[in-house]
């Protein structure tokens, strides 16, 4: 089966009615986890960003506590699982402000990660990678959040 185009779905979704609206999102709901969190996101969470920040933090923060700190492997493993985790929440936010926040989190977590990443050269690779992937994201924000967020960067950096 081939998917329409977004906008034929849109076109389709105008002739319904608010019922059948409602079924075809619960519908949606029942069939992903990801379907499920993005309509929470949107229900719930989407009116107060800063909350929604501070939950994700959080859940970073526990996702540290359970990196396994046995191998290098493990540990770029774990990194890469949180990553994903920060990605998937910022699609659903599709603020830029938001992703970059979570970021610049997720790399001052790097930093004081213990045992310390310069001391394997593809987790220090790593690091740099999501320092370049933020100061991309940052040319793309207002000017003033640009230079505030550019100076959070520039301590990464150092």
């Amino acid at each position: 089966m081939k998917a329409v185009s977004i906008k034929e779905l849109k076109e389709e979704l105008t002739n319904c009615t608010p019922k059948e609206l409602r079924d075809l999102c619960l519908r949606l709901a029942k069939f992903k986890k990801e379907n499920k969190e993005l309509i929470t996101y949107l229900l719930f969470e989407s009116s107060d960003e800063e909350l929604y920040i501070q939950n994700i933090k959080r859940e970073i923060d526990e996702q540290f506590l359970l990196i396994n700190r046995k191998s290098h492997y493990l540990i770029k493993k774990s990194f890469r699982k949180i990553l994903r985790t920060i990605r998937k929440y910022g699609r659903y936010s599709q603020k830029k402000e938001t992703e970059v926040k979570l970021l610049i989190y997720f790399c001052k977590k790097l930093r004081k990660f213990t045992p310390s990443i310069k001391q394997n050269s593809g987790l220090e690779n790593f690091y740099h990678r999501q320092i370049d992937a933020i100061s991309k994201k940052i040319t793309f924000l207002h000017e003033d959040l640009q230079f505030d967020y550019g100076t959070e960067l520039k301590t990464l950096m150092d």
